[in-house]
Order: C-alpha cells, then sequence, then structure tokens
C-alpha cells in the first residue's frame, strides 16, 4: 500500500521524505491557506522533493473550468495528478481530462455508488473519507470495502486511496482491507513506527551493548 502525506507543508513534505517511505503527497484548499501558500508555488518546490504522484485540487465549480484549470496544472509537471470533487460537473471534467490523458484524482468520496461513477469516468485514484463519514454516523471502512469489492469485480483500473486519516489504526485498516493508497498528516506517518515496548526494548539493547 503507498504511503502519502496529505498537506501543503514544505517542510514537512521535506521530513516525510526523510523517512524514506514516501510515495506522494496530496492537497487541499484547506491545507494551501492554512500554510500560507499558492498552489503554484507549492508545486514548484515539492514536485523535485517527491518521486510520485502529487494530488492537487483544480478550482473551478463548472465543467470547463475544471476542465481549462487541470490542463493547466497538468502542463507544470509529470507528477501533478488532479484532483475534482465528485459531482456532475466534476464528473463530466474527470472523463474529457482522462479522454485527453491527463491523470485525475475523484475526491470527495462519500458513497461506493460515486466510487463506481468516478471509475466509470476513468479516475486514476478516488479518495473516500473515512474520518469525515464517520463523523457523521457512517461506517467509513464500510464504503472503502465495498468501493474495493465494487473495483475488483469489474476489473476497474481506478486506484482506491483512503483519505481523511486521523490515527495509525485507520491506516492499519485501510491496508488490511487492501486499499492501494492512503494519504494521511504527517504526525499519524510518523506514528506508524511508534510502538512503546519497541522503543523500551531497544534501549534496553543500547544497554547491554555497553556491557559487550
Amino acid at each position: 500500500m503507498k504511503l502519502l502525506l496529505d498537506s501543503a507543508d514544505l517542510e514537512e513534505v521535506r521530513a516525510a521524505r526523510a523517512l524514506g517511505i514516501l510515495d506522494g503527497v496530496t492537497t487541499n484548499p484547506g491545507l494551501l491557506a492554512r500554510a500560507g501558500v499558492r498552489l503554484d508555488d507549492f508545486l514548484t518546490e515539492a514536485c523535485p522533493l517527491v518521486d510520485g504522484p502529487i494530488c492537487v485540487p483544480a478550482r473551478g465549480s463548472e465543467t470547463d473550468a475544471i476542465v481549462a484549470e487541470g490542463r493547466r496544472l497538468a502542463g507544470l509537471h509529470d507528477h501533478v495528478v488532479v484532483k475534482i470533487p465528485i459531482h456532475a460537473s466534476g464528473l463530466r471534467a474527470l472523463a474529457k481530462l482522462h479522454s485527453e490523458g491527463v491523470r485525475t484524482h475523484a475526491t470527495l468520496c462519500c458513497t461506493a455508488n460515486q466510487a463506481l461513477l468516478a471509475a466509470r469516468c476513468g479516475a486514476d485514484f478516488v479518495s473516500p473519507l473515512v474520518a469525515r463519514l464517520e463523523e457523521t454516523g457512517a461506517k467509513g471502512f464500510e464504503v472503502v470495502s465495498q468501493i474495493l469489492q465494487i473495483y475488483d469485480q469489474f476489473d476497474f483500473d481506478t486506484q482506491v486511496m483512503v483519505a481523511s486519516i486521523r490515527t495509525p489504526d485507520q491506516v492499519q485498516e485501510s491496508a488490511v482491507l487492501g486499499a492501494d493508497a492512503c494519504t494521511m498528516p504527517l504526525a499519524v506517518l510518523r506514528q506508524l513506527v511508534q510502538h512503546p515496548l519497541t522503543e523500551s526494548l531497544n534501549d534496553r539493547f543500547l544497554a547491554d551493548w555497553d556491557r559487550v
């Protein structure tokens, strides 16, 4: 399962890269605003740092505007994958950009039906929002499981990238279900390697080395 960083902070991108396990980056308008960075400036700095997809949002609400922005973003760097929300205009934009060879990422996915439509439109990735769904009382990983079953049943090429991740357990559940990728904040990425028993045993081994 690919591990991606969900961020617009370049220092976080560098820190995640230093872990040696980073497969790509995703971002959204909220993260860009929080980091105080323009999307084009972020891409200029981030693309050389990451040997993998950098999934970035296309601004616009109507199909033509989304398509035009998607083309522009895709022309900035080979790593760019254009994020498009799953709504009527977004689905038309996904299909159009796919037909032109532009890689796309269907975002704001909340149901297996939406994921089915995104795959039919040729999206390269689809992101079910696990924590966001669970906040509404829905079972986020049930949606992930349904999407994976549908994609396997009909042999869709669209990859399932689980998003809205808050804990390491959610990363683990994504892997157990067989998701293709998972995107998460830096804090969660760092927590994947941590366990109190590992740390205490390592301290003991270091002490034992001093006695050898």
